[in-house]
């Protein structure tokens, strides 16, 4: 079964929270949407049939959503379990309720809770909690998957168990729909990547990281066989995966022991290049070098304070109001910038 969103958009009064976007999320595929905490609980209540888009629709199969509501299970940020079950009589209980032939043993193996099968939920830590909701989850046997936050606070086993899971779904041809705040969350989790947010959606590319003991040779018979092209889109690594960030989402970057890292809506990220090289890259782009340690987007540059003769700060139009420092050269270099 696939889920679809068609022109879906999402206003409240006179805010827009999304505008309108289509989306197809196919069997065999996981499809993460990366946005803040107001768009995930609008996406989630919409999913779950509880608001209305603005205009468009949800639908899965070519019909609406209200149809088929027992094909899709939900892993929720908050999990609904009851404290005085054991985790079998949970499992147990979820079973009873969707009607279903899936074998508890085998979910109870998956989520490794074979020694802890018999023990109150209500004496369970976090993350084993978690793995009893991913456990009634999979006894429910739907279709379509969505997960929301589905690996906030997890221990390391438990978020291998959660990706082994998840790769598990991509093999029997089901639908995996992530809802997430967290980049890294989604690149770890997901084969394409979304942002939603009130500008639209927008894929955020990704591709395997690339060895890093080719050779040198090798890279330099790859360089002189393609056309040079410019680049527009800003590498970092995260795992083993590289994400691509349009310039205009950088806030500003920081160099801290020689290692550069993107800022970008609160979130901090690895840049496979250095400061300089940065430096270069976006200055097409309207950024400016303020300090010795700092590139910022003049385009979110929101206040210049002066706190001494000699020290000047930059504040950015962000949710943080973030503060860059700005050193007394840059400082005459921007006034003359601006014109002032």
């Amino acid at each position: 079964m696939s889920l679809q969103f068609i022109n879906a958009e999402k206003r409240i009064h006179d805010a827009i929270i999304f505008p309108a976007f289509d989306l197809s999320v196919v069997p065999g595929k996981t499809v993460a949407i990366y946005s803040s905490v107001n768009v995930r609980e609008q996406l989630m209540n919409l999913l779950l049939d509880k608001t209305r888009l603005s205009t468009g629709e949800i639908r899965v199969d070519e019909q609406t959503i209200s149809n088929h509501k027992r094909r899709i299970g939900y892993f929720f940020l908050h999990a609904g379990l009851y404290e005085r079950l054991s985790i079998e009589e949970m499992i147990r209980f979820t079973k009873r309720i969707y009607e279903t032939s899936i074998c508890i043993d085998d979910v109870i193996e998956l989520t490794h809770l074979e020694t802890k099968r018999n023990i109150k939920i209500k004496h369970l830590s976090h993350s084993e909690r978690k793995r009893v909701q991913l456990a009634c989850l999979l006894i429910q046997d739907p279709s379509i998957y969505v997960l929301e936050e589905p690996d906030q606070n997890l221990d390391l086993e438990s978020k291998r168990i959660l990706l082994s899971t998840i790769e598990r779904l991509k093999q029997q041809n089901l639908t995996t729909f992530i809802i997430t705040g967290n980049m890294e969350s989604a690149v770890t989790m997901a084969d394409e990547i979304f942002r939603l947010d009130e500008n639209g959606l927008h894929a955020i590319p990704t591709k395997l990281a690339i060895n890093d003991e080719v050779s040198l040779d090798r890279e330099e018979t790859i360089q002189e066989s393609i056309i040079p092209v410019r680049l527009e889109k800003i590498p970092t690594k995260v795992n083993d995966k590289i994400v691509l960030f349009d310039p205009p989402e950088i806030d500003y970057i920081e160099s801290n022991d020689g290692q550069s890292f993107l800022h970008i809506k609160g979130e901090s990220f690895p840049s496979v290049s250095t400061l300089n090289d940065l430096e270069t890259r976006l200055l097409p782009f309207g950024f400016f070098r303020c300090h010795r340690s700092y590139i910022v987007n003049l385009q979110k540059v929101r206040e210049v304070i002066t706190w001494t003769r000699n020290s000047y700060s930059l504040v950015l139009d962000d949710k943080d109001k973030s503060t860059i420092p700005l050193s007394k050269t840059k400082m005459i270099e921007l006034k003359e910038m601006l014109g002032l």
